[in-house]
């Protein structure tokens, strides 16, 4: 059964001439009628363009959120680098102020991890209990588990300090998890079809302010504390714990909007709809056990009376036909449907291979261009703050621009065609850098520099951007957070790999030896992140009901 939004009398006048009302007295067609008059409303919503105060703080609160996850997860590259100088100062040789690879990825994976398992259950929360509610519990946990993480220390007998913070940060990664899936379908259902991905993507583009924020405050706290640092490197010590407790500032000053935020009309429609279609199906259900306890008295077959109901003439039946909701399997087992969300999960999962490869090891990018210094013989101060600075130059010269360039064209140009065209740049940059890695390093650190500063650049007015809005577009209602959870879960296992698999690679060899093959391999990534994108439908200009026919919801 199909349904159109339509305001002519002849169309309700059609209605009317097909009405029939069944034995159980349900009219079938006002409930036609009442989805009609939900469509109405939704497309009045979708033409909705002013701005009032409820859209600007729900978009200052899903801002603020990115902003706080982008800090809380990029910061832990300066924490490490300031955690080498405390616990392993009197290490000899080149081990001295750095932490041991095993504990360095340890620490740096346990946000992924977190967020891979709170996308997957605070998505499917979402749908189930209601968007608002788990969106305050999200942050919540990442208030508690942040400064929990500040007070990381080793224990006297048992585990050290490196395990506890990775216990607290996947924790944290859980609550961070849930503002993905969840900041995505709160604006989406809040926007007007004209603004939707402009919106999605400038609250997603609050990232690349969490990005230049974390070296900022590094270079602030450290600076604060120079004096002593030089004369006892381990009031270090004080310094890292600042930075990680700092990142529950934001989320604080924003949790009281939260707690009061209310979901969607959209989402109360389709809950209502929901609802309506379960209780549809519990009369149905109710009838026909009735009728086999009538035909049982009268010694007739029951299932010969059911299916004599079901083989008349629709016109004569008394069987009601109501429409059933499909459930989430039964949605994603029909193949045009799956490979949507195949082809989002998979271009999110080739993306964060290359995103958070490089993202989080940005100390390696940097030394590569001479910025970094000497981590022996240099002050830890300055050391640390030196480096600081060259993570803000590498965001602000490509990271942040590719955002806003991605936010202002998004609605001219297309989600599809900002993705195809980001991952064939990305694809042929990582070849090029891949390639030719050492020699354009011996030649020019300027040319590797603006190399570098394209692929960040088209990372971000490119799939990273398009990937977190398009799951939030091409679902239904029912499944939007769900979906969008998994398809977010998947670039986080990305990371993982990543993180705990191809960059354990790049001291082979010798020290940032294999750095060009890891290059390579990001480069192949991209390609199979371009192919998977033709299985997604655009969404640019349509209502989020266009995009999934909600007739395809029901059997």
């Amino acid at each position: 059964m199909s349904f159109h939004i339509s305001n002519s009398a002849a169309d309700i006048a059609e209605i009317e001439k097909s009405r029939f009302v069944d034995a159980a007295g349900l009219d079938i067609d006002a409930r036609d009628r009442d989805l009609l008059q939900r469509q109405r409303e939704l497309e009045e919503l979708d033409g909705t363009t002013k701005a009032n105060w409820e859209m600007i703080k729900k978009l200052t609160v899903c801002g603020v959120a990115f902003l706080n996850d982008a800090y809380d997860m990029f910061a832990i590259n300066i924490v490490a680098m300031i955690l080498g100088f405390v616990y392993f100062n009197d290490a000899t040789g080149s081990a001295q102020n750095t932490v041991p690879k095993k504990w360095d990825t340890l620490i740096k994976i346990a946000v992924q991890v977190g967020c891979l398992l709170g996308q997957l259950v605070m998505g499917r929360l979402g749908d189930k209990v209601g968007r608002t509610t788990v969106y305050s519990a999200s942050l919540m946990i990442a208030i508690i588990t942040t400064i929990a993480s500040a007070f990381s220390s080793s224990m006297v007998k048992g585990i050290n300090v490196f395990v506890v913070l990775f216990i607290w940060r996947v924790l944290l990664g859980f609550g961070i998890g849930g503002d993905y899936p969840l900041t995505a379908t709160i604006v989406s259902e809040y926007a007007s079809v004209h603004n939707r991905g402009k919106l999605m993507a400038a609250v997603f583009s609050c990232q690349g302010f969490g990005n230049v924020l974390a070296p900022i405050v590094g270079i602030v706290v450290t600076a604060c504390f120079k004096s002593s640092i030089d004369t006892d490197v381990l009031n270090l010590d004080y310094v890292w714990r600042i930075i990680i407790g700092i990142g529950c500032i934001p989320g604080v000053a924003t949790l009281y909007w939260r707690l009061t935020m209310e979901d969607s009309k959209r989402f109360q429609l389709e809950t209502a709809k929901a609802a309506a279609a379960s209780a549809d199906e519990e009369m149905l259900r109710e009838k026909l056990l009735a009728k086999q306890q009538y035909a049982e008295g009268r010694g007739i077959e029951a299932s010969a009376a059911t299916s004599a109901e079901y083989s008349a003439p629709a016109a004569n039946r008394t069987v009601p036909v109501v429409r059933r909701a499909k459930t989430f399997m039964q949605y994603f087992s029909e193949w045009r449907h799956l490979k949507v969300l195949l082809g989002t999960s998979i271009a999110w999962f080739a993306l964060d291979v290359a995103f958070y490869g490089i993202n989080l090891n940005s100390s390696i990018v940097i030394d590569a261009i001479g910025f970094a210094g000497d981590i022996v013989h240099d002050k830890p101060s300055h050391f640390i703050i030196r480096n600081c600075l060259g993570s803000i130059i590498i965001n602000l010269l490509g990271s942040v621009p590719g955002y806003w360039i991605a936010v202002f064209t998004i609605e001219k140009i297309g989600r599809i065609r900002i993705q195809l065209m980001g991952f064939a740049a990305l694809t042929v940059l990582y070849i090029v850098l891949g390639f030719a890695y050492h020699q354009i390093l011996d030649r020019s650190v300027a040319g590797f520099i603006v190399l570098f500063t394209l692929a960040q650049l088209f990372q971000n007015f490119g799939p990273n951007v398009t990937t977190f809005v398009i799951p939030g577009e091409v679902f239904p209602t029912r499944f939007r957070s769900t979906a969008h959870g998994i398809s977010a879960a998947m670039g986080k296992l990305g990371a993982i790999v990543a993180q705990g698999g191809f960059m354990q690679l790049k001291d082979r060899g010798g020290k940032n030896a294999f750095i060009n093959r890891l290059l390579q391999i990001f480069a192949l990534f991209m390609l199979v992140g371009l192919l998977v994108t033709f299985w997604i439908p655009e969404s640019k200009g349509k209502t989020l009901e266009e995009i999934c026919d909600e007739s395809e919801e029901y059997y």
